[in-house]
């Protein structure tokens, strides 16, 4: 069975992202799986190495995300769900590459902020996953929940529209939800609109989500900056959950390596979900 796999810090925002994970999960029919990544040295004596005292720390780790993902499991009521728990040595990168190679993960849910609790900044673990793994991540800000019927919002510029299979996979099970699938595409650009562009960029989104109901959308050339016109968009639209579209420094990359990814997130948008060419 498909899983879906939330990355834990033990913070108030993974929390969140569990709880949307199981929401995500029981209505899609899918597993959880909820990973945390020991860094290699947390736990060690700087001056003495002690194996037996390493394995124990290592154990007592294990032992704190059982519980953990015990008690937002059971709080939420989702007991009949299928949620296992993977602890590994390594760094976060390492820890989700190796695991989505050997299983048949989905997702990768992450909330926008670690364990600091620093507000209004995405977390170093979540611009990582967003810059370096090639997963469709879905994003979760604090204290979203996943809506009855959500609007899902693709932005693209029409020159990401070659998505890999597993993202296509992705992005026509979240569609599920809408139910039936219905799809608002907003075309951002950072030059005039081109006729021809759009005319071949439709077709494309047609013959890419066949069995979807498209409704396009454009951003107006007057508008000053394309990642404002997304915010506009997203705002005035209730969108519940935005998928970008991402490939080396492209516009929506470089959303993500600037401040603004903050200000989409913590404005009307409730998730955020990326998917790779």
């Amino acid at each position: 069975m498909k899983q879906i796999l939330v990355a834990s810090d033990f913070s108030i925002n993974a929390s969140h992202a569990l709880r949307y994970a199981l929401s995500l999960a029981f209505r899609l029919n899918m597993e959880v799986a909820v990973v945390h990544a020991i860094h290699p040295t947390e736990g060690i004596n700087n001056s003495t190495y002690n194996a037996i005292f390493i394995e124990d720390y290592y154990a007592r780790k294990r032992a704190a995300l059982q519980e953990w993902t015990d008690q937002v499991v059971q709080e939420n009521k989702y007991n009949d769900l299928k949620v296992r728990t993977v602890i590994e040595v390594g760094y976060l990168r390492n820890v989700v590459t190796k695991y989505v190679e050997y299983t048949d993960v989905s997702f990768l849910v992450m909330g926008i902020t670690g364990a600091t609790g620093i507000k209004e900044i995405v977390g170093s673990n979540a611009s990582m996953a967003v810059t370096k793994l090639r997963i469709p991540t879905l994003i979760v800000p604090p204290e979203s929940n996943l809506s009855v019927i959500p609007v899902i919002t693709l932005a693209t510029d029409y020159k990401t529209t070659k998505l890999s299979v597993r993202d296509v996979k992705a992005l026509n099970r979240i569609l599920k939800l809408s139910d039936p699938k219905k799809l608002e595409i907003l075309h951002v650009s950072e030059r005039d609109l081109d006729e021809k562009l759009v005319r071949n960029g439709e077709k494309k989104m047609r013959q890419l989500l066949p069995n979807v109901d498209i409704n396009f959308n454009y951003v107006d050339e007057d508008d000053t900056r394309p990642s404002h016109a997304i915010i506009d968009f997203v705002e005035n639209n209730q969108t519940d959950i935005l998928c970008l579209v991402k490939r080396n420094h492209n516009m929506i990359y470089r959303l993500f390596a600037s401040s603004t990814v903050n200000e989409v997130l913590n404005r009307s948008v409730k998730a955020i979900l990326v998917l790779h060419e």
